[in-house]
This record gives structure tokens, sequence and C-alpha cells, in this order.
């Protein structure tokens, strides 16, 4: 599976790859971890609700940077298929079908978002119902968000894996980063995963045990690509 020669082609998406990795995480905690953490009360819906309304464009700013991460992401995808692709095509193929389900499925997330802006909206026709009712239907749509992204997580963890394994057999990058890579996008796949079957294990199991490994990676992968680039399989054997 190792590569000895590099075309100019792989080296342009490598370069795509590396801006993708570190351009997507600052909107990605921005919209998941500061927006959320800030508008969300998760034992209060009245308070969630009102957290909203009154702070309506900085959770339209969330759903707009998670709306800029997953058009970075199709990028992202791309550029990978292109640099894996000599590796093995049929495992950068099936990885790229993972990866663009992934940014679908996330990609719908953001639909439960406008509908939490619409149920909230004060509009004649949602006068029909009590103001109690309507926070628990935006609470519920809040709660969506979280269970749909972890499906999307789910495929996520599936393509990192298989671009970290071609990653690994390339020896385009030190092994030590790859199979890091694969590690931390297994673990991050198989929580999400967990959490679908048993969702008690999320007050268990806390973001930072299965998020900060992927994270690491990916923006340990962002510097490493731009800096260093790709190097022929003889001289990428770090352990």
């Amino acid at each position: 599976m190792a590569i000895s020669s590099i075309d100019e082609s792989q080296r342009e998406a490598a370069t795509v790859v590396g801006f993708s990795y570190l351009f997507a995480l600052p909107p990605a905690i921005f919209a998941e971890f500061y927006v959320r953490t800030q508008l969300i009360a998760f034992d209060n819906a009245a308070q969630t609700a009102q957290n909203i309304m009154l702070h309506e464009r900085l959770f339209r700013l969330g759903t707009a940077s998670n709306l800029t991460v997953f058009a970075l992401d199709v990028v992202l995808i791309i550029a990978l298929y292109v640099v894996l692709m000599p590796v093995n095509r049929s495992l950068a193929l099936l990885a790229t079908g993972w990866g663009l389900i992934e940014t679908a499925t996330l990609v719908v997330v953001t639909l439960s978002d406008f509908d939490v802006l619409r149920i909230l909206s004060g509009a004649d026709y949602l006068h029909a119902f009590e103001a109690n009712r309507l926070q628990a239907l935006a609470r519920l749509s809040v709660s969506a968000h979280a269970d749909a992204y972890n499906v999307g997580l789910v495929f996520a963890g599936l393509r990192s894996t298989a671009f970290c394994y071609l990653w690994l057999g390339s020896r385009l990058i030190p092994r030590t980063l790859a199979a890091w890579g694969m590690v931390a996008s297994l673990l991050m796949g198989a929580c999400a995963f967990s959490f679908i079957i048993f969702p008690e294990l999320k007050t268990i199991v806390p973001v930072g045990i299965y998020g900060s490994p992927i994270f690491v990676f990916e923006l340990t992968m962002g510097f490493w690509l731009l800096l260093k680039g790709l190097r022929p399989s003889s001289a990428a054997e770090l352990t």
C-alpha cells in the first residue's frame, strides 16, 4: 500500500486537507461548545427558550457556523480521496461515501435549529398553544439536534478511521500520527454509536473523552500537512 512517488495533484490536495482541518475547527468549537453551552439549560425548557429569544443572533451565528463546517467537510473529504485514492481506490471511495452521508446527516441537523426559532417566534398561528407547550416543543427540537449529531458522528468515525488506515498504509505521514488518528476516530464513532443504544452513557462519558483525541489529531494533521507536506514512504517511517 505504500506510495513511493507523489504527483502534484496529491500535494495540492494535501494542502487543501490541511487548510480544511484547521479552518473547520474554530467554527465547530464555537457552534457546538460555546453557543450551545451559553444558551441551552438542559434541565429547564423555559430558561432555554428565554435564552434563545434573548440571544437569537448568537443562536443563528451558531447555525451558520455549523453550515460553514459542513461545507468545509465536503472539501476535506474530496481532497482526502484525491490524496489517498492511489493507496486503495475502493476503500477511499467507501470512506468518501461514509463522509458524504455524515455531512448530509449533519446538514439535516440544522433544520431542527430553524424549527426552534419558528416555534419561539411568537407568530400569530402559534397563539393556539400555551407558552409552556411551545417551550417544551422548542426543547424537543434542541434534543433532536443532539441525537442527530450522534448519528453523524458514527459516520464521521467510520470515514475518519478508513482514511487514517489509508494514511497508515501509504506512509505519506508519520505512522504514529496515522495510528493515533485511527484510534481517535474509532473512539469517537464507537462512543457516538453507544449513545444511540445506551443514552444514559452521555452522563458518564464526557465529550472530552471521545472528542479530545480526534481534536488533537485533526489539529496536528492540519499543521503537519501545511508545514511538512507529504513524504515518500521511505521518509515517513517514524515511530
